[in-house]
């Protein structure tokens, strides 16, 4: 995995964890979805969810949209997703 970008990702992250803003349900999805895609260490990973939890479902669904992408490309969405909601992320 290039440095430069994963150095980026760790710095989209943060600031993402610090902010203040408040994000439409299907935002905090993307960023859920590529984070998760982004760190995942053992394959493609569907949580448990309990019957009827909507919740879960969005997220199960949203983790299916990002499964073909790589862990690069997932950092790199996160870290655009973080430049249009969020800020420009330091090089």
């Amino acid at each position: 995995m290039p440095e430069k970008t994963r150095e980026r990702f760790l710095k989209a992250y943060e600031m993402a964890s610090n902010t203040d803003k408040k994000f439409p349900p299907d935002v905090l999805l993307h960023f859920y979805s590529y984070y998760k895609r982004a760190t995942e260490q053992n394959g493609f990973y569907i949580p448990p969810s309990e019957t009827g939890d909507l919740r879960s479902a969005f997220k199960i669904n949203a983790l299916v949209q990002v499964k073909n992408l790589s862990q690069k490309e997932a950092e790199e969405k996160y870290i655009e997703l973080v430049e249009e909601h969020i800020g420009k992320v330091p090089e």
